[in-house]
């Protein structure tokens, strides 16, 4: 018995979302909407939404955690990993953090089963310079 393999197909769309998550590496259909449409204006939300859902559902993306307003977000990496989280610009870092600290974890909450990926919240590198810069430059 011979077996075949289906090929998936990719649409131009997929293939660009892809590609603009290969640099924005973190991304919302909204997000993602507002570039593919500097190549394809008449693109719509629907077919964002359809493509990212059909990449996610290929394991071609990944979740991340949701943005600031809730919209959900994908990830260019779909393997499991952490996240750095900035609380002011709301951009996500991957990181991979969760072997170093689950032990500590564990033992801060005893007779519970830890599991999942972790989502650390701060202020990024960037942020914190704009804030160092702009307190610098008010008088006293």
């Amino acid at each position: 018995m011979e077996t075949t393999q289906v090929l998936a197909r990719q649409s131009k769309y997929c293939s660009e979302i892809l590609h603009v998550m290969g640099t924005a590496t973190h991304a919302t259909n909204q997000e993602l909407l507002s570039s593919l449409r500097l190549t394809f204006p008449e693109v719509s939300a629907t077919t964002i939404h359809r493509a990212t859902a059909r990449l996610a559902d290929r394991g071609q993306l990944g979740m991340a955690p949701a943005a600031h307003d809730g919209s959900m977000r994908y990830d260019v990496n779909p393997l499991p990993h952490d996240h750095f989280q900035c609380s002011v610009c709301y951009r996500l870092r991957d990181a991979d953090f969760r072997e170093k600290v689950i032990d500590v974890i564990r033992s801060s909450i005893p007779d519970c089963e830890i599991g999942g990926r972790l989502v650390i919240t701060g202020v990024c590198k960037d942020c914190k310079n704009l804030t160092e810069t702009s307190s610098d430059a008010k008088p006293n």
